[in-house]
């Protein structure tokens, strides 16, 4: 599944916190093509060094220079005569392999590599990244890069800006990783305008070494750290990063943004599970089983990391709003219901406590309507009474600046009290320019937002983080009693391609996966024959290397009740595919399924994330319908059970109109035991069973149709 520079990646020298304190808190940093230009890299990082008054010894490198920006300069890391913790290196690339051996018998243990033109390049470009990566971990140091911007780190202590960024970082509570160099000044210009401030910022370039995997590891048990952000392009080793974010996201809040959403590129495939499963679809999966946050666009994300930086987590999804206008009130309802969150029911003496000091004009019910003669006093005294309602779990203040009122007066009294709650509240002021630029960067303040879909999208993402902080830890994963022997040396005589049907059915009889009763047959006498075993009515199928979607070919019938009708359906499906030119080995008889819930099982593999596995509604609509769920391995049993509940017919499952409820408990198991496939014998690359019969009871349950694709034998 992964190539090679990726499980490279993986590998783990060290404990990954004390081994990257040369990078991040150094005590001296030698700036290997540092540059007298002003226009040049080398000068601009040489100045954030100086102007962001770095704590320790700073030591340019250049054998062209005596001093640059009035430090004294030196040929060679070599000739520096005190230790060097941090090398960051911004030589041409014919010149950086050298240099970094230099650094290492100096005894530099951090090295961060700016310069370009190593596997985002090609062949060549990646051989030398591999020769580079190669002499540092020999060398038992740690690199970031190359083809990177740089690292910040604001601890006082430390005061680290080894960036080219123009726009310093303030100190604050966001770890970010940012996997692109260039959206990295973007990153930094974007926090600064919006108020927030860092502990540390990565820019990862090609993550030859550090990667994002490792600065949740550093970022994990930092207790200035609250909130990590991640700008990622692509997963290195997704197994490793869901074993740490799983573990990392119950500790304190991961939200990433992750490019290449759209299908464009997405590998074509034959299986209904691989056509539904778009270029974007195992990545949310992936990120959702892991407790991780997703945002669409920078912009996005800040604005839900300004909420889990500042607020509380709550204890559900019901909100409250509180407004002096009616516009913004039902744009603020729109979105929240939207976003999946709640409006809130008041409580009488909720409502008795509004109606004690609001006019006579003012809406009472929620969202609450202050009318546009609304106080700051007003505003506090309403967030106060609304706070202290059981049946609220969250409030969102929105203040649309009238004619008499400061916003500052209102931002103020609103702080004042939310001091001490439990509860979320974020803020909505319509205001001027001016007073968004006053407030920005106050932590004394809830977060403020210029529009209610912005503070709504803060809020919902509050609630899915709080909901998975409340989750309860996954169970052991299960071992089911399978003859794993017996499926590998089916799957050791097939060459690449579709198993045989009646191969496929035996994989599933193999995993404990209950099936119709079936027959292989080849004519009528042998149908006739398997029908009576059977007992009627049967279903007869043709089978055939060809035969992958058979409805479409005319190449099933069922409801057979009778040995005439049988062999009349088996000649019809002859002549279907005659006409189609398409040829069959033989014939699958099988017993009808009845009653229950169509649903289907599948199995896709990602190039990226291995295994994926999937649940949802079957039958020929899947792929118009596609009202499914996608999970990744491993799968624990909650995961399982969520991806069932997950669906928006599960209520179908449950049971509606005086229907039985299917037997949930054998779907959970029948998902486990097929990512138990998926994880013992990787081989299988794709698998339907569609459909699958949801019924009551037990023994009515099975799959009636399965698809097992099978790749190469050397893959």
């Amino acid at each position: 599944m992964n190539s090679k520079p990726e499980d490279l990646s993986a590998m783990k020298q060290v404990d990954t916190v004390p081994s990257l304190n040369a990078i991040f808190s150094p005590r001296s940093v030698a700036v290997i093509g540092a540059s007298r230009n002003r226009n040049s890299l080398g000068f601009a990082l040489l100045h954030n060094l100086v102007f962001g008054q770095f704590n320790g010894a700073i030591f340019p490198v250049n054998p062209h220079a005596g001093a640059i920006h009035s430090l004294k300069a030196y040929p060679t890391v070599g000739d520096i005569p005190d230790p060097v913790d941090l090398a960051v290196v911004m030589v041409p690339r014919k010149l950086v392999l050298g240099v970094v051996e230099e650094c290492l018998e100096k005894g530099v243990r951090g090295l961060v590599v700016i310069t370009a033109g190593y596997s985002e390049t090609g062949a060549e470009g990646l051989e030398l990244e591999r020769q580079l990566r190669a002499t540092v971990r020999e060398g038992g140091a740690r690199m970031i890069g190359p083809n990177c911007m740089g690292v910040i780190n604001t601890d006082p202590d430390v005061h680290l800006d080894a960036t080219f960024s123009p726009t310093p970082a303030r100190r604050g509570s966001i770890g970010f990783v940012s996997q692109s160099g260039a959206l990295g000044v973007a990153i930094l210009n974007a926090a600064a305008d919006l108020g927030l401030g860092l502990t540390q910022f990565v820019s990862m370039g090609n993550k030859a070494d550090v990667s994002g995997n490792d600065m949740l590891e550093f970022w994990e048990d930092d207790p200035a750290t609250k909130v990590i952000c991640m700008y990622l392009e692509s997963f290195g080793n997704p197994r490793r990063f869901t074993q740490i974010a799983k573990r990392v996201s119950r500790k304190k809040p991961i939200l990433i943004v992750k490019s290449g959403r759209t299908a464009e590129g997405a590998r074509a495939a034959s299986s209904h599970t691989g056509a539904i499963a778009g270029a974007d679809v195992p990545v949310s999966a992936f990120l959702e089983q892991c407790g991780v946050l997703r945002a669409n666009t920078i912009e996005e994300l800040f604005a839900i990391a300004k909420a889990l930086d500042r607020c509380p987590l709550t204890a559900g999804k019901r909100v409250a709003i509180l407004t002096n206008a009616g516009g913004p009130a039902i744009m603020a309802t729109d979105a929240c219901v939207n976003l999946g969150l709640e409006i809130a029911e008041f409580s009488e003496p909720t409502l008795e406590s509004l109606a004690a000091f609001l006019p006579p004009e003012a809406s009472l019910a929620n969202p609450v309507d202050m009318i546009a003669s609304a106080t700051p006093e007003g505003y506090s005294k309403a967030l106060e009474a609304i706070l202290g309602d059981e049946r609220v779990d969250m409030v969102m203040v929105i203040n649309v600046r009238p004619l008499l009122t400061n916003p500052i007066d209102v931002m103020q009294k609103v702080g004042e009290a939310v001091q001490g709650q439990d509860k979320p509240v974020v803020a909505v002021m319509m205001a001027t320019e001016e007073f968004h630029d006053e407030v920005r960067g106050r932590t004394d303040l809830p977060p403020v937002y210029e529009f209610p879909e912005s503070a709504a999208r803060a809020l919902a993402q509050l609630y899915r983080y709080s909901a998975w902080r409340q989750r309860p830890v996954d169970e052991a994963i299960p071992e089911f009693e399978v003859d794993d022997a017996a499926v590998a040396e089916i799957l050791a005589r097939q060459g690449e391609g579709y198993l045989p049907d009646h191969l496929a059915f035996r994989v599933l009889e193999l995993y404990g996966i209950p099936i119709a009763k079936w027959r292989e047959v080849t004519g009528s006498v042998d149908a006739s024959v398997a029908a009576e075993g059977i007992g009627y009515p049967v279903v007869v199928k043709a089978v055939g290397p060809e035969l992958v979607h058979k409805s479409d070919l005319g190449a099933v019938k069922i409801d057979l009740r009778s040995a005439k009708e049988l062999e009349e359906a088996m000649q019809e499906i002859r002549t279907s595919l005659e006409s189609a030119g398409v040829e069959s080995t033989g014939f699958l008889l099988q017993e009808l399924g009845r009653g229950g819930h169509e649903v289907i099982f599948g199995i896709t593999t990602d190039p990226r994330f291995g295994p994926l596995l999937m649940f949802g509604l079957g039958g020929k609509y899947v792929e118009v319908l596609r009202d499914v769920r996608f999970g990744v391995l491993p799968l624990a049993p909650l995961e399982a059970r969520e991806m069932i509940r997950g669906i928006q017919g599960f209520p179908l499952l449950e049971g509606v109109r005086g229907e039985a409820r299917a037997d949930l408990e054998l779907l959970e198991e029948v998902l486990l035991r097929i990512a138990q496939l998926a994880e013992r014998h990787p081989r299988i690359q794709e698998l339907d069973i569609n459909p699958f019969v949801a019924a009551a009871e037990r023994d009515a349950a099975k799959a009636l149709d399965v698809r097992i694709r099978v790749a190469p034998r050397d893959a």
